[in-house]
């Protein structure tokens, strides 16, 4: 399959997604997340997965999960439909992926417990571009990669990969949800950025935060690639 392949839905997807609810990650469009999947429950949705369309949903649990994690705690309701493009399972029958974001999608509702975890009915929400901010638009690119590069630590600056990939010429969205997914912003504010489609709106609330950000600050950092998250 081919990179523009893998990169989108599958013909035919009904708007179904196997939901996998983490405390501290949000994944975004376009981003590469490894992950750790042990939990039974989790790993019975990997394989489930990997037997049928290959989508994972991830989503970020609100605040007050803990007391009901093992449960169906309350999810924000935007969340980022990925698809597993590698997979590695383990002799304890845990796996490490990776997971690819492809879209972002509100949830409908929550399908009944029927399974060992959770299921959801989504509508995709495809980035939206207002006609009347058409001029805007260019500054608001350059503006928002000017203040990405002041930002990168110097070790994450010097990064092939990504320099390449900041070279091409992306479309805003793609270049908001890269920022947004490679700047360790705290959750909530990541889970702002996913929540709004609004490519522009995106844009501005990123390029607010990034004027008073220090590319001192060692939280500043996500490596990239970002390490294996576990579930």
């Amino acid at each position: 399959m081919s990179l523009d392949d893998l990169a989108k839905l599958p013909e035919g997807f009904a708007g179904l997604v196997r939901v996998f609810p983490l405390p501290g990650a949000v994944m975004f469009p376009h981003a590469l997340q490894p992950l750790h999947v042990f939990e039974p429950r989790y790993v019975a949705m990997l394989e489930d997965a990997l037997a049928e369309d290959q989508l994972l949903a991830m989503a970020l649990l609100q605040p007050g999960w803990e007391p009901s994690y093992e449960e169906r705690p309350p999810i924000f309701p935007v969340i980022c439909i990925g698809r597993v493009v590698s997979h590695t399972r383990m002799s304890d029958g845990r796996y490490n992926l990776l997971l690819l974001g492809l879209r972002r999608a509100s949830v409908l509702r929550e399908l009944p417990p029927s399974r060992a975890y959770r299921e959801a009915e989504v509508t995709v929400l495809e980035d939206l571009y207002p006609p009347s901010s058409r001029d805007d638009r260019r500054r608001l690119q350059r503006a928002l990669l000017k203040e990405f590069k002041r930002c990168l630590p110097s070790s994450l600056a010097k990064d092939e990969p990504l320099e390449q990939l900041l070279s091409r010429q992306l479309p805003l969205g793609v270049l908001t949800d890269i920022v947004a997914f490679t700047v360790k912003f705290d959750t909530h504010f990541k889970q702002k950025l996913l929540s709004e489609w609004n490519v522009d709106h995106r844009a501005q609330l990123l390029l607010k935060r990034l004027a008073d950000w220090n590319p001192e600050e060692p939280s500043s950092e996500q490596p990239f690639p970002p390490r294996f998250s576990p579930n």
